[in-house]
């Protein structure tokens, strides 16, 4: 793999004239995705796919990077691998799906809740089983306010149908316990009883996970984010992102009535003063 790093290296600076600075970035950026291509086995550029790709944004992300050196991240990969279906390295450019973060900084974003309906509609136009998982899986993203995290960590024994409840293991371990809406429920009901069992039969081992992918593991969270991507293009919400969900749930649970030391609760904030900063959309998402 290191071979075709230094080719490209060589490409941006004797062919494109790029400063000797802004090579040792793409240097330092394309090192850090070698060593996290390494640390999952990956050995050939050829076999890394979006879903990879997806989950070293995230691993970016939780490491919290500036929106800058995201971007700049992010621009030195996309060419990188630009660089390697030209020479046909690579069949399929795995950083297709790959959107550069914002520089500026913005406060947070919900969506209305027009627009929650119509996304939360688009998965019944598929009747497979992941079309009804991702029905129940959006469903209770939104009924719960949960992170992508929570959500793809919940077990089957999470849901109790008879308290209308999910139970939710957050940040820090932190538990805690939040109402589900009838939609959810219903939508939960209905993965359970035809969709779960179907993808279940892949891998009939892991019996606990309560959302699985069509290999019958566990869904991941880069494997979240691509499922929602491909929903929310088309509906035409290009930018959103599931955090934009989870800000959507708090401004119109405010919206509502509800009070903001439940709200708190039900979202896994440590401190109000996070809660209240969802104060201001509730009016802007109406």
């Amino acid at each position: 793999m290191n071979q075709y790093v230094a080719q490209f290296l060589a490409y941006i600076a004797d062919e494109r004239k790029m400063s000797a600075n802004t090579t040792i970035a793409y240097r330092t950026d394309l090192d850090q995705l070698c060593a996290f291509l390494h640390e999952r086995g990956i050995e050939h550029w050829s076999d890394v796919d979006s879903e990879t790709m997806m989950a070293f944004v995230i691993n970016l992300k939780e490491k919290r990077y500036a929106n800058s050196t995201m971007a700049r991240r992010l621009a030195a990969i996309k060419s990188f691998f630009s660089f390697l279906k030209e020479r046909n390295v690579i069949h399929h450019d795995p950083t297709d799906q790959l959107d550069a973060p914002r520089v500026d900084r913005f406060p947070p974003r919900a969506i209305s809740q027009h627009q929650v309906d119509e996304l939360l509609e688009v998965p019944l136009q598929n009747g497979t089983p992941e079309g009804i998982r991702d029905k129940a899986m959006l469903e209770v993203l939104y009924a719960t306010g949960m992170r992508v995290s929570e959500l793809v960590a919940l077990n089957v024994d999470d849901v109790a149908f008879d308290h209308r409840t999910v139970r939710c293991r957050g940040r820090q371990g932190r538990e805690r316990t939040i109402p589900l809406s009838d939609p959810a429920l219903t939508a939960l009901e209905e993965y359970l009883d035809i969709a779960r069992p179907q993808l279940a039969r892949q891998a009939p081992d892991d019996p606990e996970a309560l959302f699985l992918n069509h290999r019958g593991k566990r869904l991941t969270r880069q494997g979240f984010w691509l499922i929602l991507k491909t929903y929310a293009e088309q509906v035409g919400m290009h930018d959103l992102t599931p955090h934009m969900l989870r800000h959507s749930f708090a401004a119109h649970q405010l919206r509502n009535g509800v009070d903001l030391r439940e709200l708190q609760e039900r979202l896994g904030h440590a401190s109000i003063a996070t809660t209240q900063m969802y104060a201001h959309l509730a009016e802007e998402s109406s």
